[in-house]
């Protein structure tokens, strides 16, 4: 099933007196239950690609389909809850709310959704939020705030936040680039769960070459256009 669909999307940002074609007329279609790296140089378009998927961003003209509805059609409500409900984040910057302790950060978005996770018991959301601290190995942290936390710390933090709902779409911006080599591991193995358990579809932007041997899908953006998109054979689960 095609979860995500761009047909012939441009997006263009002001830069003084010029425009910048970020999205110069990309075409993808991206299936369900897949695991997608985008690669490609810094200002090459992948970040924002991310944003379009995530609806954080509008395209400047063409069409964005996701779950079979076209976004453009939506409204902001709309958008909104599809967003809760459906995509989780990873972002380089992290955003994290540094007044909320790491149980907090995660459970955050649990309570921000809709009411069919506000359904769970106290127990079970507990228990959920607890395997994914455990999965990301932050136990002993779990009442530290993000400023009592290193910054590969506070990535793991913002890996299980983004998790919590399992979503349907990850979306991941470098979701390794803090992490060191066992900890990358750990949480590759956490996200490789989540697609064949709970059949969320990874995308991920990255330099990272185990990021892109994990996944069974290689994409690479080049000045706003989509110049590689295919299959690759997936060694890692054999």
């Amino acid at each position: 099933m095609a979860l995500i669909q761009f047909n012939n999307i441009h997006k263009k940002y002001p830069m003084g007196d010029i425009w910048v074609n970020a999205l110069n007329g990309v075409t993808l279609t991206i299936e369900e239950k897949s695991t997608v790296a985008i690669s490609g140089s810094s200002g090459s378009g992948k970040s924002t690609l991310l944003n379009m998927i995530g609806c954080i961003d509008q395209p400047t003209s063409g069409e964005i389909i996701l779950f079979g509805q076209p976004c453009g059609n939506m409204s902001d409500k709309q958008i909104t809850r599809l967003r809760h409900e459906n995509i989780g984040f990873i972002f380089q910057s992290f955003n994290l709310l540094p007044v909320l302790n790491v149980y907090e950060n995660i459970e955050f978005p649990l309570l921000m959704a809709s009411a069919s996770f506000k359904k769970q018991s106290k127990a079970e959301r507990r228990d959920w939020i607890m395997h994914l601290i455990h999965a990301v190995g932050l136990s002993t942290r779990i009442t530290n705030r993000p400023n009592q936390l290193s910054g590969g710390q506070r990535q793991r933090v913002a890996i299980a936040r983004a998790l919590a709902t399992k979503p349907k779409i990850l979306l991941a911006d470098e979701p390794t680039a803090n992490l060191d080599s066992k900890t990358s591991e750990q949480i590759l193995a956490l996200l490789q769960d989540m697609n064949q358990n709970h059949d969320t579809t990874l995308v991920f932007s990255t330099h990272d070459e185990r990021v892109v041997e994990f996944a069974d899908h290689i994409m690479k953006m080049e000045d706003g256009q989509l110049i590689t998109n295919q299959p690759q054979p997936v060694l890692k689960r054999a």
